[in-house]
């Protein structure tokens, strides 16, 4: 389809200039005047060959950031509401970036799109780069033409998903760098250290206290056999990561994480803001409470949740209410299930999905500060413990022999 150059009076002083996709001049004119605009000047712009790498599988693709997609999808949004085409839109993006594997991505859906398909079917050749929600989202934006406000609406939820991730990542990075460098230092001192004053304790000839001997036997233990613990612990955890991978491992984990105790509100509350806030995303952008659902439960990581969500779709599916069947649930709060069901007698559950998910995302980030703040000084106390041991088992039989002596 040729594009077209015009000029505009959008109101009685404001003249616009843009480009516009139409088979004929006379159907650009069409297309401008339902727009509102008085068009001024018209012409056939030639299309500009744009130099494309045809990526003939995905796996051509490149690993590609969440954020890099995030900002060529507020990019995407922004030019077409501009006027910009499609085509225009996406060869501007992938000349201005500077990831080779994202050039590379738009520069395939460029390509597809130039030959007919929709903007949603070359995305869903990458299902681990665009999610079913981004893609659901982009469809109802291509059926409903309204593509400029999906784009948006899907930029503006991954960039909130993205701020509470990094929110996550800050908030436990200090205790992590502590944990480590507690633990290098404790290893430093068993390798390097303590061997050096084993003999000198040996040959004390006296009977040892019982600090120091568990010392010792932990150093020898470690000189001996660390090699092969720590060959063992790296095959265990690599057992453990691809058993995680089953789907019976799955649903033990999620299950265990919903026992504990400090961290059963958060693991619910973080799963429960996703989903609401997914699902209020979903039917704002006009798409069946029923399809909505559906795309928004696999946006959970918590199997047994998934579960409770997935019986309370089926009772929604035999014309059964969403939010009474939840309320049947031990794990969905009552706060949750009451504001469903208010939602769906009122005609607003978008409304009231919004409430729930900001509500709990508040708490979430909440107790994520509490947690951070109480695991640094936990932190400290462990391994001053544990370092404070080592040193009063290193130094009691200095002690005793001073006090032999005088």
């Amino acid at each position: 389809m040729p594009n077209y150059k015009y000029r505009a009076k959008k109101g009685p002083q404001e003249v616009i200039e843009g480009t516009i996709e139409a088979h004929s001049q006379d159907e650009a004119i069409e297309k401008l005047s339902q727009q509102g605009y008085l068009p001024l000047n018209i012409e056939q712009q030639e299309e500009k060959p744009v130099q494309t790498k045809k990526i003939v599988t995905k796996k051509g693709i490149g690993r590609v950031r969440s954020r890099e997609i995030t900002l060529m999808t507020r990019q995407l949004a922004s030019l077409l509401k501009s006027g910009v085409s499609i085509l225009d839109a996406l060869s501007i993006i992938a000349e201005q970036s500077e990831s080779t594997h994202l050039r590379n991505l738009i520069y395939y859906i460029h390509d597809e799109v130039r030959q007919g398909a929709t903007l949603s079917a070359p995305l869903s050749v990458f299902p681990k780069i665009f999610s079913p929600l981004y893609i659901a989202m982009i469809r109802t934006g291509e059926d409903g033409g309204a593509l400029p406000q999906s784009l948006l609406r899907i930029a503006e939820y991954r960039a909130k998903e993205e701020q509470m991730l990094s929110r996550f990542r800050m908030a436990m990075a200090y205790p992590i760098l502590m944990t480590a460098v507690g633990f290098g230092t404790i290893v430093f001192m068993f390798v390097f250290v303590l061997p050096r004053l084993t003999q000198i304790y040996l040959d004390m000839k006296q009977q040892l206290p019982l600090p120091t001997k568990i010392l010792l036997f932990i150093t020898r233990m470690m000189k001996q056999w660390g090699g092969w613990c720590a060959i063992a612990g790296a095959i265990i955890i690599l057992l453990f990561s691809r058993q995680a991978k089953t789907e019976a491992m799955r649903i033990r984990i999620s299950a265990f994480k919903l026992t504990l105790p400090i961290f059963r509100d958060f693991v619910l509350k973080a799963e429960l803001a996703r989903f609401s806030l997914t699902l209020e995303l979903l039917i704002r952008s006009g798409i069946p409470i029923l399809r909505a659902i559906e795309i928004a439960i696999p946006v959970l990581d918590n199997e047994v949740i998934k579960k409770h969500l997935r019986d309370s779709y089926a009772a929604l599916e035999r014309g059964g209410s969403f939010g009474r069947s939840l309320k049947e649930s031990k794990f969905i709060p009552l706060f949750m299930s009451n504001l469903i069901i208010v939602g769906e007698e009122s005609g607003r559950l978008a409304e009231s999905l919004g409430e729930i998910g900001d509500s709990y995302e508040r708490d979430t980030d909440d107790a994520l500060k509490v947690f951070a703040t109480l695991l640094e000084p936990l932190m400290i106390l462990v391994m001053g413990l544990i370092v404070g041991f080592i040193v009063m088992a290193m130094l009691l039989p200095i002690f005793e022999i001073n006090i032999i002596a005088s």
